[in-house]
């Protein structure tokens, strides 16, 4: 028997603008700049609006300067690998960056350079999985589902440049 999870969406407002943040009722499972289509919801239901208004007030926070970690809760779908690139993701503390190679040696997969980029470009909680702090080996800045001016606004935003 399948189960039927509730889902919820809004859009917030940011310096780099509008963030799309969606949520089931285990926690946050997107956030980008995109909207996301063909997505149902029911009516609001307070399991699934509560990490939505958490995940708003703590990008408030880090936008404002205030937050360097995030604390809401997460319901990310991806697989297995996916899950590890991301889980290592989180590791990259607010103010550093990481490489590709970096990440697949966290993840002691050190050959998947290229399937760590894929997996990091596949990231669908930006931001609070902070994939916008991955660069290039030589130091550059690399493709960002949300746009390299982004990225850049980002990575400035957290001391980087």
């Amino acid at each position: 028997m399948a189960t039927i999870m509730s889902m919820q969406q809004v859009i917030m407002p940011s310096p780099i603008g509008d963030i799309t943040i969606q949520s089931t009722s285990k926690g946050v499972s997107y956030v980008g700049f995109y909207p996301v289509v063909a997505m149902q919801t029911e009516a609001v239901d307070e399991h699934t609006l509560t990490p939505i208004l958490m995940c708003i007030s703590e990008l408030n926070e880090y936008f404002n300067g205030e937050r360097t970690r995030f604390t809401v809760p997460l319901d990310t779908q991806g697989t297995h690998f996916q899950r590890q690139v991301w889980c290592a993701l989180m590791d990259v503390e607010f103010g550093q960056s990481k490489s590709y190679q970096d990440i697949a040696l966290a993840i002691n997969n050190p050959k998947a350079v290229r399937a760590v980029g894929a997996a990091n470009g596949k990231n669908p909680i930006s931001i609070i999985v902070p994939c916008h702090r991955i660069i290039g080996a030589n130091g550059k800045l690399t493709g960002y589902a949300g746009g390299l001016e982004r990225k850049e606004w980002l990575l400035k935003h957290e001391g980087l440049l």
